[in-house]
């Protein structure tokens, strides 16, 4: 390398130095103020290029972007005094550069603790105006908007910052809390199962009773019509008889004999102390049952 490049080499150099000690950039994603001699002369300054002079002035720089809080969990009160462990989050941000530098230092763990202490005060006095049931139910969300807000009164004009959102991550118990409460539900399960067992037994009965009841009705609806039926046979095998009777009444007494006849002698064991003279052997004696 001749010596003209090696002075170009050194002059690019000495430019690059200069420029550095006079030049500086605020990226899209940071937030900027500049200090002289220690005291602040520019906040907010816009992305971009810019001059300072050296040795005079100072850059701060700090992320422009949403940041995240993963807070410890920690432990609140209800209404009811009640216990819980809440684990949650928070998300913020920088709005107002001078501001933040004036109450921090620059320092982002200063304003994360401020932030984190002001959502818990906030919690805790959430919390200690509401049940259990409240806090893990649908009012959750409510509650977390309305501490986000109550939080964003105070803390931008002191901080310069802007919490976005908070939002829980987890609620737990305690154990010897978790476990009086899984008592009293396991209570009222058991209470509510007696109660369905109760009404079905009930209902049960009433279906029972109501189908005792028609099969009763069914039966005597059977009967009395059975009966019907019967009567009507019964009259009109008896018309069949009388009708049968009229046309030839000693065919009639002679097949009644018969039958008699029939049914008396049909087991060898019986005996029949009869009077031979009586009218009941007059078919025996004759055949045209004459004496």
């Amino acid at each position: 390398m001749n010596n003209r490049a090696m002075n170009v080499l050194i002059v690019v150099l000495f430019l690059l130095f200069l420029g550095k000690q006079f030049l500086f950039v605020v990226y899209e994603t940071e937030k900027a103020v500049m200090l002289k001699f220690g005291e602040m002369v520019e906040s907010d300054i816009p992305p971009g290029l810019h001059m300072k002079v050296p040795f005079m002035h100072e850059i701060k720089k700090f992320d422009a972007r949403i940041l995240t809080i993963d807070a410890r969990p920690e432990r609140f009160l209800t209404i009811e005094k009640k216990a819980m462990m809440v684990d949650l989050f928070a998300k913020w941000k920088i709005i107002d550069a001078a501001q933040y530098y004036v109450a921090t230092g620059g320092l982002e763990t200063k304003a994360q603790n401020a932030i984190f202490q002001r959502v818990n005060e906030g919690l805790y006095n959430q919390f200690g105006e509401r049940t259990l049931h409240e806090v893990v139910s649908g009012e959750r969300d409510q509650l977390m908007t309305d501490l986000t807000t109550d939080i964003n009164k105070t803390i931008g004009a002191e901080f310069g910052v802007e919490v976005i959102d908070v939002r829980v991550k987890r609620i737990d118990l305690p154990d010897s809390v978790s476990s009086r409460v899984f008592d009293r539900m396991n209570s009222e399960r058991e209470r509510e199962a007696r109660k369905h067992r109760s009404e079905g037994q009930e209902l049960a009965e009433g279906i029972r009773a109501d189908a005792d009841r028609q099969r009763i009705v069914i039966e005597a609806e059977a009967f009395r019509e059975a009966e019907h039926i019967r009567g009507e046979g019964d009259a009109k095998a008896t018309s069949i008889y009388a009708a049968a009777y009229n046309r030839d009444p000693e065919l009639y007494s002679f097949l009644r004999s018969l039958q008699a006849y029939r049914e008396s002698f049909g087991n060898k064991s019986d005996v029949l102390l009869v009077d031979p003279d009586s009218d009941f052997f007059k078919y025996l004696n004759s055949s045209m049952g004459e004496q």
